[in-house]
């Protein structure tokens, strides 16, 4: 890894971090049974209930990147020549070395923002819980924080914008989650200090590499330094690159998206970031908190934040477990300490760990083109892999992407509403319910894994079924449409178990079937079914 350079092609000294940490207000664990390590995290905790009934989340993944609306990673991209955003930025608000990403922070203005109007729209999906972001790799907060200059209170908004999701939310009934992303910012952000390698400003340091607090007097972020905004330059991109694709093998190999550790040369931001996180929690006593990370952020001091959290969990809470931290790529000897995410992935059979499976109806953050070219994941897709999930063990966190103003789309508003649709009629085989003994059966596979292929559209039939069980009925759901008479080879006629009846799960009214070796043979009349697939209610004894 490349480390600080003091000067700039130019000749003006770059600025180093100067991140000021103020005193903690409550810098210590809280006490409990939990101490900062996975032993004690393995030994003490058990998902909750409220978790593993829950099923279905809604996330508003939504920062000042959505105001661009030009998807993902905006505040980073913008800073790579011959991305499409840094053509975007540069046509339509400037170029980088003049006009930064503390300039989109400024914009997100959420004007029309009516929390509770989509928050009604969600619960009425389906969702049981809600995550909104709190801060993403860009290391803006998007809610009341005390240690984090750079926060939704003091600029673009001028809103509490996690905090008023949490009581819209809660008044609700639903369950509150977080999302921090902002372990990443120290190396994520350092492209904000890199410059043009090629063109007529090839050489000239991006925003970041030269302004100090003292420029901003006079201006909109007049007392805002934005070295804390941007992490300080801890390995800016080094001087006498020449080419687009040597400045962006460097970036790959050096500042990329997926360090886990904390920065050496600034530990400022590492107390920063705890700091930071433990002021969220202690404010809004979350549900769940989703760390973007794959481990716990930062080393030791993810294991405090988890120690911290689950200690004032029960405090909350009168002694009972009642709280959630999600991570990705848990090894396996931990997945009982903390709760796995599968980002744009499957799993291939039943786990033996709740976990969460997390994807997006288009780009993480809003992107226009997802709306005019119509290319958003349609709702039958949607309701497969929340069937898909549930019958191995897991929950769908689903992101529907958020513009700048605060509102969502016309195309989005319609996938959101077919999706609740379809739970209405057949949510009781979803909502509240375990694994059965095989997760399900069909002729397509499904594999292990998060990224596959970015997020894998799996095309699945009328012959894929998924199987569930709550309160000795057996479901199976079909993942396409049946017509006339549906085969379930998984319960084919065998000792020690009877089926009296068979109805859809949305009528009381019997479905004619027979059982042989082969299978149950349900008969399904026209009409009774729907296009995205449907759920048996499988009553008997013996079957579950």
């Amino acid at each position: 890894m490349i480390g600080r350079r003091d000067l700039l092609k130019s000749g003006t000294a770059l600025v180093l971090s100067a991140v000021v940490v103020p005193p903690a207000l409550a810098a210590g664990i809280a006490s409990g049974p939990f101490t900062a390590d996975w032993r004690s995290l393995i030994a003490h905790y058990q998902a909750p209930d409220w978790f593993r009934d829950a099923k279905f989340g809604i996330w508003a993944h939504w920062s000042a990147q959505c105001v661009p609306e030009q998807g993902d990673w905006y505040a980073r991209r913008m800073y790579l020549q011959g991305e499409r955003a840094y053509d975007h930025h540069l046509k339509t608000y400037g170029h980088p070395a003049d006009s930064g990403f503390m300039e989109i922070n400024n914009l997100w203005k959420a004007e029309n923002w009516n929390p509770g109007e989509l928050l009604d729209l969600y619960k009425s999906a389906g969702a049981k819980y809600f995550m909104a972001l709190a801060s993403h790799c860009d290391n803006f907060d998007a809610y009341d924080s005390k240690f984090m200059a750079w926060n939704a209170t003091r600029v673009g908004p001028k809103k509490d914008i996690v905090g008023i999701w949490a009581k819209e939310a809660r008044a609700r009934g639903l369950k509150f989650a977080v999302s921090q992303h902002a372990a990443h910012a120290w190396h994520w952000m350092q492209a904000a200090y890199a410059y043009d390698p090629e063109g007529p400003r090839a050489g000239e340091r991006y925003d970041a590499g030269h302004l100090k607090k003292a420029d901003g007097v006079g201006k909109w972020w007049d007392g805002l330094d934005p070295q804390e905004l941007y992490g300080g330059a801890v390995m800016p991109m080094p001087e006498g690159m020449t080419s687009i694709a040597e400045a962006n093998k460097w970036h790959d190999e050096n500042d990329g998206p997926f360090p886990e550790t904390p920065p050496a040369a600034n530990p400022a931001f590492t107390r920063q970031f705890y700091l930071r996180t433990k002021d969220l929690i202690d404010s809004y006593q979350p549900d769940l908190v989703y760390f973007d990370n794959g481990d716990l952020p930062l080393g030791q001091v993810g294991l405090d934040l988890a120690a911290h959290y689950y200690n004032a969990g029960l405090k909350w809470h009168g002694g009972k477990q009642e709280v959630v931290v999600t991570i990705k790529l848990v090894p396996e000897d931990r997945k009982s300490a903390v709760i796995e995410d599968v980002e744009r992935g499957n799993r291939s059979g039943i786990e033996p760990h709740p976990f969460q499976t997390d994807t997006c109806l288009g780009d993480w953050h809003y992107n226009r083109q997802r709306f005019t070219d119509k290319s958003y994941v349609p709702a039958k897709d949607i309701i497969h892999r929340l069937c898909d999930v549930v019958s191995k063990n897991g929950n769908l966190m689903l992101s529907v992407p958020v513009r700048g103003d605060g509102t969502i789309d016309d195309e989005e508003r319609r996938i959101v509403g077919e999706i609740g649709d379809w739970n209405r009629r057949y949510g009781e085989a979803i909502f509240g319910t375990r694994p059965w003994k095989i997760a399900g059966e069909g002729p397509t596979e499904v594999v292990s894994g998060q990224f596959i292929n970015g997020d894998p559209k799996l095309d699945f039939t009328a012959q894929d079924i998924r199987f569930t069980q709550k309160a000795g009925v057996l479901y199976a759901i079909t993942l396409g449409q049946p017509l006339g008479r549906l085969t379930i080879a998984s319960l084919a006629a065998a000792a020690g178990s009877r089926i009296a009846r068979i109805e859809a799960v949305d009528t009381d009214a019997p479905l004619a079937f027979r059982r042989d070796p082969a299978g149950v043979h349900v008969e399904i009349p026209e009409g009774v079914s729907h296009p995205f697939g449907m759920a048996l209610r499988i009553i008997g004894e013996g079957l579950v």
